[in-house]
């Protein structure tokens, strides 16, 4: 099983976050995490909000307007 913090690290690595991979986030975090995975998650929005970190889903929003 994939953990939060391993999509975190790839995310962050690439500086891309896909739909799969928030989509997969989403199913993580709705479960039990241990905090390792709760501060790896705050690292990744610091990194989205500092514009180290796309979203593909937001560049999909952006295109359909």
């Amino acid at each position: 099983m994939i953990l939060i913090r391993e999509l975190v690290q790839q995310a962050i690595a690439t500086g891309y976050l896909t739909v799969e991979a928030e989509e997969q986030l989403r199913q993580l975090l709705a479960k039990k995490y241990d905090r390792e995975d709760l501060t790896a998650f705050m690292r990744l929005q610091q990194a989205a909000m500092a514009g180290n970190v796309r979203q593909e889903s937001r560049e999909l929003l952006t295109a359909q307007c």
